[in-house]
Parts: structure tokens; sequence; C-alpha cells
């Protein structure tokens, strides 16, 4: 009989370890924007700070994988964590001698994302790892807890020390990486195969991972449902942002429509392990599509900010169950000398659809008005619905017995 999560220890310090990474990162996301109009006064240099760490993170993201799949995985999470303390650290520095300038900042964002593109699939192959397979739902529903809770203490924890003074967010992110580092010394990672092969490999062996992704049919098949539900879903988060604005909502009401959402989230993620034990991997993954084809057109008749973050929250509550079925079953079924390389392409797929939604959503607000968007996102959630349903390898999803039985690596914890 397996141990117990809560008492695998390996799991407990990848976990812990990136909570603090979670609260700094997303403190600094806060601060760092705010830091640049300060500093320059452009909100178009803000965006461009804040831009060229997400653009760090897409443009290293395949490369990244091929190489988490050569190199030892613990080590890169290892060098992440440095590179994002030297990220912090320069930066306080900067702000305490009084030297920082635009270009610095910019850098060392572009450094957060780089290693982020490099951290996030170096995690997510090492968790098959440390974790048993019958137990990996588990662990990934507790890493989706662990990315909202981060998300919404980092937030709140970002603006407070600004507010203080504006070196304090970037030196407490400092410290709280050092914790990761630190924490991530006595991470015990079971020895993997990994290929040695010359640099120039590596576009071959990229090109490898995403025939593969592409050839697997449970796995395009359940990539285009994030991918789609993704980009609908961020496109009508940000519309709804604007008409909450453009409808006389305080600040303060949109606020808490953003914590409501977050909070939604959290809770969805820590009953997502439960939900999956009541439905079927099939349910689970329609279910979501469903809901939202329902919800999302209620948006279009709350005029109250409160309400509004209750109908967030619900949608936020449903989604984290689906999510763990399908990255739990994805990552059961890639192989581990392929897992780097299929992280890779499921974050530079999900970050890219993320970042078309709000930018699609918010020009078309823009042009058409944001009742009209809500309406159309429903509508494109309702084509990706059916679609779903009518899937053939969604029904054919395979048994979890199947899957579990035919896992050959023994369990490590």
């Amino acid at each position: 009989m397996s141990t117990p999560l809560r008492k695998n220890r390996n799991y407990g310090i990848l976990w812990g370890a990136q909570v603090a990474s979670e609260v700094g990162f997303n403190a600094v996301t806060i601060a760092l924007p705010l830091l640049v109009l300060v500093v320059t006064g452009s909100p178009a240099a803000s965006g461009l700070a804040v831009g060229a760490s997400a653009a760090a993170q897409l443009v290293a993201g395949l490369p990244a994988g091929a190489l988490v799949d050569r190199w030892d995985r613990k080590r890169v999470m290892l060098l992440c964590e440095a590179g994002q303390i030297l990220a912090a650290a320069s930066i306080a520095a900067a702000l305490w001698f009084d030297v920082l300038g635009l270009a610095h900042i910019i850098a060392a964002a572009a450094l957060m994302g780089l290693c982020r593109a490099f951290f996030e699939p170096a995690e997510h192959a090492t968790l098959p790892r440390v974790v048993p397979a019958e137990q990996v739902h588990s662990a990934i529903a507790g890493n989706a807890a662990r990315g909202y809770l981060g998300q919404l203490s980092g937030t709140a924890l970002g603006g407070a020390l600004f507010t203080l003074a504006r070196v304090v967010p970037f030196a407490v992110d400092m410290v709280l990486h050092v914790f990761s580092f630190i924490a991530l010394l006595f991470l015990r990672v079971p020895a993997q195969e990994r290929a040695r092969a010359s640099l120039s490999r590596l576009l071959p062996e990229i090109g490898h991972g995403l025939r593969w992704v592409w050839g697997q049919r449970f796995i395009r098949a359940t990539a285009a449902c994030l991918i789609g539900v993704n980009f609908f879903f961020t496109a009508f988060y940000i519309v709804i942002i604007v008409l909450a604005h453009q409808r006389g909502l305080s600040p303060a009401e949109i606020g808490v429509m953003a914590a409501m959402f977050g909070i939604g989230g959290l809770l969805g993620a820590l009953a997502a392990p439960t939900l999956n034990r009541l439905l079927t991997p099939y349910l689970s993954i329609v279910g979501i599509f469903v809901a939202l084809t329902l919800l999302t057109p209620v948006a279009v008749f709350i005029h109250n900010g409160y309400l509004m973050g209750l109908l967030l929250a619900g949608i936020a509550f449903l989604a984290p169950t689906a999510n763990v079925t399908i990255s739990t079953y994805q990552l059961l079924l890639t192989p581990d000398e392929m897992r780097g390389r299929f992280s890779s392409v499921m974050a530079v797929l999900g970050g890219a659809s993320a970042a078309a939604g709000p930018a699609v959503g918010g020009l078309l607000a823009g042009l058409a008005g944001g009742t009209q968007v809500i309406l159309l996102c429903t509508a494109g959630i309702a084509v990706l619905t059916i679609l779903a349903l009518i899937s053939p390898a969604l029904r054919a999803f395979p048994d979890k017995k199947d899957l579990l039985e035919a896992q050959k690596e023994p369990a490590h914890h």
C-alpha cells in the first residue's frame, strides 16, 4: 500500500518550495508594472516590462522541454531558482543604490520568464517520479491549489509591500526563492534516463516532441479542449472586467470579483480529487464545457459586482476537476523520456491561447461592446461543447485501472 500523499516527503518538499516561489512570483507580477510606472511614468514601458517575461517564457518553451529531457531535472530546478534569486536581488540592489533603469528591469523580467520556462517542465516531469501513479491526480490537484493560493496571497502581498517601499516586494521575492532553493536541495529524485546528444540534435528532438504529441489521439483531443476553452474563457474574463467598468462598478468591487474567482478555483482544486473519484473521466471533462455554456451568458444579465464574483467563482470551481483529469492522464500516458517536451509543448500552446484570448476579447469589446462579446464567447464555448460531446477520443477515454497497470516504473516516495 502506498504512503499517503500528505506523508510523501519528496512531494511535500516540492509543494512547499513552490508555494514560496508562487507567492514571490505573483507579488513581483503586481509590483513590477507599478515600479516601471514610478521609474518611467510610461504605461507602454510598463507593458513592455511585463511582456518581456511572458515573451521569454514563450520563446524558450520548446527548447526548454527538449533540454529538460536531457538534463538532470533537480539540477534544472535549482538553477532556475538561482536565476530567480539573481533577478530579484539585482532589482532590489539597484533600487537601494538608486541606479535602476528600464533596460535593467526588462532584462530581469526576461530572466524570470526564462527560469519559469525551464522550471515548469522540469517539475511537471519530476512529479511521477516522486509520487506513485495512483496518486498523481491528487498531486496535480494539490499543485493547482498551490497555484491559486500563490496567486491570491501573492497579488495581495505585492501591492501592500510596494506601498511600504519600492524595494520591499523584490527583497521578499528574493528571500522566498532562497527558501525554495534550500528546500529543493533536500529533494530526492530517482535517476532518470537522459538522452546524450549534441546541440545540433536539439531541433530534431523538439520536432520529435511535437510529432509525438500530435500523434497521440487522446492527448491531441484533450489538448484541443484545454487550448480552446482557455482561449474563450480568458477572452470572457477580460470582457467581464471591461463590462464591470462600463457599468460603473467601483475598483473595490472589481477587486472582490477577481478575488472570488481565485477563491472558487482554490476550492475547486481542493475538491477535485473527490470529484474525480465520483465522476467518470468523460463526464468530468464534458461537464465543464456544458457548465461553461450554460453559465457564461448569465453574465449579460448581472449588474452587481458581488453577484458577478459568485458567477466567476462557480465557473472557477468546476475547472480544476477537468484540468486534473486531463493532466493526470496526459502525464501518465507520456513516457518519462518525453515528459519535458510534452510539458513544454502544452505550456507553449496554453500560453499562446491565454495571451491571445484577452487580446482578442479586449479588441472585440472595444469594437462591438461587452454584451456582444460575451455572447460570442458563449457561442464559441458551445461549439467546443458539441465537439467534446461527440469526440470519439473522449468517449474512448482510457480506463484508470488499465492506465495504472500499464505503468512500468515503480512508485517512488
